[in-house]
């Protein structure tokens, strides 16, 4: 049912519904929310990394009501995938178990960090300030992106991560 596109307007097809975005980080994972349209992406919060984590971005889902939860999956810029992908492989098959019947959806994140980084250095946030803000920037960089391709291509974008059980 989360994957039944809509068509509106022009004829595109997309799912209504607010997405929220996490970047999975060893200290800090960076979440950002669209609106319900999915045109939109927000930076929301700043979740510190540690056992408290997924039961906040739960709580975040229920309270955005969220449609699906889009994780972050750093792959190399050949595609392959190495321990980090490994660890947030996991880290979306353990949210997944928590935020049902939401579902939750890998999606590359290649570059998004990089370019929060300028993207912040260039509107006058500095590092020190910007370490507490680029995952959230990164976030939006990599949800906006995967608004844009779903819009384009009327796919959900990504894979589907299945449940950990």
């Amino acid at each position: 049912m989360n994957d039944q596109l809509v068509t509106q307007g022009g004829g595109s097809g997309f799912r209504r519904g607010r997405r929220l975005a996490v970047d999975v980080g060893d200290a800090r994972i960076g979440v950002a929310s669209s609106d319900p349209d999915g045109l939109l992406a927000t930076p929301v919060e700043t979740v510190p990394a540690g056992p408290a984590a997924q039961a906040r971005i739960a709580e975040l889902a229920a309270e955005y009501e969220a449609l699906e939860v889009v994780v972050g999956l750093p792959r190399s810029l050949n595609g392959r995938e190495g321990p980090a992908a490994a660890k947030c492989r996991a880290f979306a098959a353990q949210l997944a178990v928590l935020v049902r019947p939401v579902t939750v959806r890998l999606v590359d994140e290649r570059m998004s960090t990089v370019t929060a980084t300028q993207g912040l250095r260039a509107s006058g946030v500095r590092s020190r300030k910007g370490r507490k803000v680029v995952d959230q920037a990164a976030a939006v960089v990599f949800l906006q992106n995967a608004l844009e391709t779903e819009k384009t291509t009327g796919r959900p974008p990504g894979e589907l991560a299945a449940p950990a059980e």
